[in-house]
C-alpha cells in the first residue's frame, strides 16, 4: 500500500525555482531519506508536504486523500493533514511539562482529558520517557530532548512522520547512538517516515530508500547499497563515500570498459555512463578501494606517501601521485617512500566531466 505520492512538484521563491518536477513515492512501512547540499531543496520539499511552503504546480496526496493539487487549486493546512512533524530545532515550549508538550496538540484538537494522559503516557514509555513526563525541557539532555519531539510527533498515531535534520543538535556521538535508536524505533512501531539530512552516512543507516536532490531535482534514487556501489552520475559518486578523483582523457572504449589518459599515467576503468573516446572525462575511486602497493602490476601508478595516520580502526595514507594528492585506506602502518596505487578496473568508476558539459 503506498502512503504518500509526489507528483512532479514545482515550488519557487519569487522568481527563483526551487522544486523543479519532483516525484516519487512513500510506502507503508518505509523510511525514505531526502539527501543533499544545502540549497539542493531537500528541506523546502519536506516542508511543501507538511503544508508549511505553498507549491506553484504538481500534487500531494496521501492514503488517496489529496493534501495539494496545483490544477485544481486544492492545498490543506497543516492541521488537516494529520502528519507527525519533528522539527530540527526540536521546537519544545520551554514553560510546559514532557508531558505537556507532547499532549499539547491533542488539548488543540479538543481531546479528552484521559485520552490525552493514556496517548502521551503510552507514547512516552514507548520512548523511554516515561520517569521524565513531570520535568522541564531545560532539565533534559539533548537527546532526551529528541525524544519528546519525536513522542510529539507519534502521539496522534500518524500514517506518515516527516523529520527535518532530527540528529543535528547531537554531538558526533550521541548522533551514532541516536540514529540506532530512531531506526530500531521506527521499525518497532511501523512508522512510515520521511527524513531530511545533509549527511550521508545518516541517510545510508536509517533509511530503506535515498532520495539524493542536486538543484531541485532527484539526481539518483535508490537502495543505500545502490547509491554507494552504483552511483548514476559524478555528482552522486562524489556525494557518496570519501573518493579520490582524478581528470582524464577516454583513450578508447570496449563496452562499458574505457582506457583512461592522464598525466602520464594511463588506467583501465568502468564506464559509468556512455563516454565518447577523446572526451574529457573524471576517474572516481572509493579510498577503501584504492590499494597502496610495494611493487608495480597491472593498473597500477607510481606513488609516494607521505604519511600515514592512525584512525584507530584502520590507517590512512596520504599519497602524492603526479600532480595530484590521493588518499588511502589500510590495515597496517607504512613509511615515508615510493610505493604503487592499484586501481582495480571494476572498482575505478568513470563520468564524463560535467565541467566540460555544455550548460
Amino acid at each position: 500500500m503506498t502512503k504518500l505520492v509526489v507528483d512532479n512538484l514545482f515550488l519557487s521563491y519569487d522568481a527563483t525555482p526551487i522544486l523543479k518536477g519532483v516525484s516519487f513515492t512513500l510506502n507503508a512501512g518505509e523510511v525514505v531519506s531526502l539527501l543533499g547540499a544545502s540549497g539542493s531543496g531537500k528541506t523546502t520539499l519536506l516542508r511543501a508536504i507538511a503544508g508549511l511552503e505553498q507549491p506553484s504546480a504538481g500534487a500531494i496526496r496521501l492514503n488517496e486523500q489529496t493534501l495539494y493539487d496545483g490544477d485544481a487549486g486544492r492545498n490543506l493546512p497543516v492541521e488537516n493533514r494529520s502528519l507527525g512533524l519533528v522539527f530540527q530545532s526540536y521546537a519544545l515550549w520551554p514553560h510546559r511539562t514532557v508531558a505537556e508538550n507532547v499532549g499539547y496538540g491533542l488539548k488543540l484538537r479538543k481531546t479528552g482529558q484521559k485520552e490525552i494522559a493514556d496517548r502521551v503516557g503510552q507514547v512516552l514509555e514507548q520512548l523511554g520517557l516515561g520517569a521524565l513526563g513531570q520535568r522541564y525541557p531545560h532539565q533534559l539532555s539533548g537527546g532526551q530532548q529528541q525524544r519528546v519531539a519525536i513522542a510529539r510527533a507519534l502521539v496522534y498515531n500518524p500514517p506518515v512522520i516527516l523529520l527535518d535534520e532530527p540528529l543535528s543538535n547531537l554531538d558526533a556521538k550521541l548522533r551514532e547512538e541516536a540514529r540506532a535508536w530512531l531506526r530500531e524505533l521506527i521499525i518497532e512501531l511501523k512508522l512510515s517516515a520521511l527524513c531530511v539530512t545533509h549527511d550521508q552516512g545518516e541517510a545510508m543507516a536509517m533509511s530503506d530508500r535515498i532520495l539524493l536532490l542536486k538543484h531541485g531535482r532527484i539526481e539518483q534514487a535508490g537502495t543505500p547499497t545502490e547509491l554507494y556501489a552504483q552511483p548514476a552520475s559524478l555528482y552522486a559518486a562524489q556525494f557518496m563515500g570519501a573518493n579520490n578523483t582524478l581528470s582524464a582523457t577516454v583513450a578508447a572504449s570496449e563496452g562499458d570498459s574505457v582506457l583512461l589518459n592522464g598525466d602520464g599515467w594511463q588506467l583501465r576503468a568502468q564506464a559509468r555512463q556512455p563516454l565518447a573516446v577523446g572526451g574529457a572525462a573524471q576517474a572516481v575511486i572509493r579510498l577503501e578501494r584504492l590499494r597502496v602497493r610495494d611493487e608495480p602490476g597491472h593498473n597500477r601508478l607510481p606513488a609516494r606517501l607521505l604519511a600515514a595516520m592512525y584512525l584507530g580502526d584502520r590507517w590512512e595514507y596520504l599519497l602524492q601521485q603526479g600532480e595530484s594528492r590521493l588518499r588511502a585506506y589500510g590495515q597496517e602502518p607504512r613509511a615515508a617512500g615510493a610505493c604503487w596505487l592499484e586501481f582495480g578496473e571494476r572498482d575505478t568508476w568513470a563520468f564524463a566531466d560535467e565541467a566540460s558539459r555544455p550548460a
